[in-house]
């Protein structure tokens, strides 16, 4: 048996008898002394597997009833017995029934009485026996809810958030999806975390942002904080499809015979021309963190081109204007779950976390370093503070440099102009392999080698001033990393990790829900060069974020990229670059026509968030750095792949 498997089989504790006197012992209503970790002390073999149907109050597929939304639950049964009350960690998901969960795509499974045989991922078996409730939500129109799936709006917020009122004595369920016999939860406290990655994670944030009382914690993995910002940056489209398309993609049978009228408005709400409309206010969740009650404790790969950082970013910026108490783990992934790139640190942190925040255990966790952050592949270093201490905008100016498109970036603004036409045939790989080359499809800004190391931690903006040659016009800009590493290989299919074929386990197993899962490992490649953060817009926005404009063709226009949020330290030697070019292939779509854009320098920067500001920027290029950028030839650069041509979903 592997060393590194842990609690590998739970082994049933010998009578029930033995499993209530351990309970007596070790949980804080009898315990000697103030706990510090729950321990597992329930019968897994023995819990109560139970489904309920929750009344959301709202009747999204227009039958004349309101909507019931299915709650699969798992929780000790001793607990119960006994009159202890139990919190309750809840994954609300589209996918229990069409996709799948987890690296594994697991599916919820169910015995002939219709209650959760499998119950996907590790929650269940690892927690219930140590004193929690897992619940399992089926938004609205998906799997064996009533409904439709609104994609991040109203009905998928209130299936979650209708739960939560439910286990705190604030809304109806029923023991069947269209019975009358009610039931009530009366085993729960009504403290509730949340956790989920990607859509889960999305509804996480968005039911954390009703305020509503009983939810303590979230934890979302790889999450949404505003939906525009996953289909648009900035006017400019980042997938060919819109919500629409991901709405019929989760739809149980039942919904799409009854969800016309709401599929119809995610494509009349949502147009391609990136254009705000209210449908977007709905599904801003940012707009809302003063009502955030609840401790966030945020997972993101920092190259994850799915659910793209700008959303953790500004989601975290908003939480910390609140003061709300958070966490942060920032990986080298791409959209991956920390149980499958940090799996053991993963499940003792979160352990602490939600016996911190729902058992109210004072484990020390609350006082350790607010961010971990992964430097090199299994490589982690902390932060007392996210973004450290010290961190300030600086803004940093491109300049002509030896060659067309082939600049210098540094701290005093210039004048002069470079020019280049959009290629939709390149991407970021491209440019940032070819950044000492002139090539006429981008226009790159490169510091000489570094004396000292400069830390980006945070979210940057780009400013241009643009004139196009056509009505039409995307613009991308990319900072890069220019210097040999070895990283995790985001851009293969396992965005950063490969999985094993060994197993290690993770809590009980029972028959029909294993507590074992494939273990991974990191996927590196040996690069040249790496792309740390990336901002995309179209420049018919120029006058307003909510709305795009026609360009006037020879007529300058000035925009603001937001750029990817990051943490990322450029190595002494490295070199910082900054590209500005046009179709990001395969990361945003091209415009109608094929412009070719100038430049205006002296109205061109970026404002990027150093540790140290301009001062530390200054002593990493002192000396003769700057000019020597404009010597170095280092022919072409290997990276990464180009980024996957897939059709991403959340």
């Amino acid at each position: 048996m592997p060393t590194r498997m842990r609690f590998t089989i739970w082994r049933t504790l010998a009578t029930a008898a033995v499993a209530a006197l351990m309970a007596a012992f070790l949980t804080p209503a009898a315990a000697h002394g103030a706990p510090r970790e729950s321990r597992p002390v329930y019968s897994y073999a023995d819990a109560v597997r139970e489904a309920v149907w929750v009344d959301t109050g709202l009747d999204g597929d227009g039958d004349g009833k309101t909507d019931r939304v299915a709650a699969d639950i798992v929780r000790p049964r001793e607990a119960a017995e006994q009159g202890r009350k139990v919190p309750v960690i809840m994954d609300a998901s589209p996918y229990y029934s069409c996709c799948g969960r987890g690296n594994e795509s697991q599916n919820k499974t169910y015995d002939a009485a219709g209650n959760v045989v499998q119950m996907p991922l590790f929650y269940d078996n690892y927690f219930v026996p140590r004193g929690y409730a897992f619940v399992g939500v089926d938004l609205a129109g998906t799997n064996r809810s009533d409904g439709c799936v609104d994609v991040g709006g109203r009905s998928d917020i209130q299936s979650a958030k209708a739960v939560i009122d439910w286990l705190n004595g604030r809304a109806r369920a029923y023991t069947t999806r269209t019975g009358t016999t009610k039931v009530q939860a009366s085993w729960t406290n009504g403290s509730t975390g949340m956790i989920g990655k990607s859509w889960d994670g999305t509804i996480a944030n968005g039911v954390a942002a009703t305020g509503v009382k009983g939810l303590k914690t979230i934890v979302p993995i790889s999450a949404i904080s505003s939906w525009y910002d996953y289909y648009f940056a900035k006017g400019a489209p980042l997938y060919d499809s819109g919500p629409d398309w991901l709405s019929d993609y989760v739809d149980s049978p039942d919904a799409r015979t009854k969800c016309a009228a709401v599929q119809q408005k995610l494509v009349d709400e949502a147009p391609r021309t990136g254009d705000w409309t209210d449908l977007w206010s709905e599904r801003d969740y940012v707009k809302d963190a003063s009502k955030v009650k609840a401790s966030v404790f945020l997972v993101h790969g920092l190259q994850d081109l799915n659910v793209r950082t700008k959303n953790f970013g500004q989601w975290w910026d908003a939480l910390a204007k609140q003061g709300v108490e958070r966490k942060i783990w920032l990986s080298q992934t791409g959209h991956v779950d920390p149980f499958d790139f940090r799996r053991t640190a993963w499940v003792d942190t979160l352990h602490r976390w939600f016996d911190h925040e729902l058992l109210g255990y004072d484990n020390g966790i609350d006082r350790e370093p607010m961010a971990d952050i992964e430097r090199h592949p299994d490589q982690w270093a902390t932060s007392t503070v996210w973004p450290p201490r010290g961190t300030q905008a600086t803004t940093l100016r491109p300049a002509t440099g030896s060659g067309a498109g082939v600049g210098t970036l540094g701290l005093r603004k210039s004048t002069g102009t470079e020019t280049f036409t959009d290629n939709p045939q390149l991407s970021e790989t491209d440019w940032a392999a070819q950044i000492d080359t002139a090539t006429p499809d981008k226009a790159g800004f490169v510091t000489g080698p570094l004396t000292d190391d400069l830390r980006l931690s945070g979210s940057s903006e780009v400013t241009v001033t643009a004139t196009p040659t056509t009505a039409t016009a995307h613009l991308s800009a990319v900072l890069v990393d220019l210097g040999p590493d070895t990283i995790r290989d985001y851009a293969a299919s396992g965005e950063g990790i490969t999985t094993l074929t060994d197993r290690t386990c993770w809590g009980v197993s029972s028959t029909g829900d294993s507590a074992c899962f494939k273990e991974t490992q990191a996927k590196t490649a040996d690069v040249d060069y790496t792309v740390l953060s990336r901002g995309w817009a179209d420049l018919g926005n120029y006058a307003s974020d909510l709305k795009g404009f026609p360009l006037t063709p020879g007529k300058a226009y000035t925009i603001t990229l937001d750029l990817a949020a990051t943490d990322h330290i450029v190595p002494k030697g490295h070199r910082l670059a900054l590209i500005v070019a046009g179709t990001d292939k395969d990361l945003i779509d091209p415009p109608s026509t094929t412009p070719t854009l100038t430049l205006d320098l002296s109205r061109t920067s970026a404002r990027v968030p150093l540790v140290g500001g301009a001062a530390a920027f200054a002593r990493a290029t002192a000396g003769s750095a700057v000019e020597a950028a404009e010597a170095v030839d280092a022919g072409t650069l290997d990276g990464v792949r180009a980024p996957l041509n897939a059709h991403r979903i959340p």
